[in-house]
């Protein structure tokens, strides 16, 4: 499997929606998340797993985030 596993501060709403802020990178780096683009369930289809995918800006970058039952991770 390809996939980095990560730490993720996230806002919840009265809805109980997830909305992640930032990711923790597993040397303790924060990467602020400028903007959620897109949500959906769907599977990642280089790491396997299901769950939400959320495609976020990250320091301009595009990258794909996925919460598969609590457990976040990004493709590597």
């Amino acid at each position: 499997m390809m996939k980095i596993n990560l730490q993720v501060n996230a806002d919840f709403d009265l809805d109980g929606n997830v909305h992640p802020k930032a990711i923790i990178w597993e040397d303790g780096r924060v990467f602020e998340i400028d903007r959620i683009l897109d949500v959906r369930r769907a599977a990642s289809l280089k790491a396997g797993g299901l769950g939400i995918r959320y495609i976020c800006r990250i320091r301009g970058k595009e990258v794909k985030l996925f919460n598969d039952e609590g457990r976040w991770f990004m493709e590597k």
